[in-house]
């Protein structure tokens, strides 16, 4: 039987991640941090000439409206925004739907290539500094399906950490994070689950 029920996707499981194209040898696309709004606008303008069999329209070629929102910030990222633009340098960016994912358990993500042509920076006294980048992109913005490095959760929202020393081979602080199949687990001397 088919599921047809229809998802809905948030803002807030919508991120973009960049990289300057000069580094893609290098290192890999970064989260944007503190993100606060992204408004992605691919249009293509049209026009019709009245004729006297009806209108016949014409189109324009494909323009993207990229911009980003998000809290000023001291990074690497924030860093290269700015250097998209007062180097005239290229830069990838990705958007990811952190909520729609593939049998592979990829995400859906739109890939595009362009430069940082405007960045705001706003100071007011009683507020966070924000910036707000917008973007001119090259050509087609390409869809696909992506795979995100295994800190990309941490990047987003902190994870369960135990009480133990955090090293290079227990990153979790010797922690287990509950999963919902965990729900109702669990007794008094950890020897057992607790019963149903």
């Amino acid at each position: 039987m088919a599921n047809n029920d229809i998802q809905y996707l948030q803002g807030i499981d919508t991120v973009a991640y960049v990289r300057l194209l000069e580094n893609a040898a290098k290192e890999r696309g970064q989260l944007i941090p503190y993100q606060t709004s992204l408004d992605f606008d691919p249009q293509r303008d049209t026009d019709t000439t009245q004729t006297k069999q009806g209108g016949v329209p014409t189109t324009s070629s494909l323009e993207t409206d990229l911009e980003i929102e998000f809290v000023h910030n001291i990074s690497k990222v924030s860093d290269d925004l700015m250097t998209s633009l007062l180097k005239n340098k290229d830069i990838e960016v990705w958007i990811v739907y952190r909520k729609r994912r593939n049998e592979q358990g990829q995400y859906f993500a739109w890939y595009m290539r362009g430069i940082v042509s405007e960045d705001e920076n706003e100071n007011d006294p009683d507020d966070n500094s924000t910036r707000d980048v917008t973007f001119t992109i090259k050509g087609e913005p390409q869809r696909g399906w992506l795979t995100l490095p295994d800190d990309a959760e941490e990047e987003l929202s902190y994870v369960f950490q135990g009480i133990g020393q955090v090293t290079e081979q227990d990153k979790n602080g010797d922690g287990t994070a509950f999963v919902d199949g965990d729900a109702g687990k669990g007794n008094a001397d950890g020897t057992a689950p607790a019963s149903k």
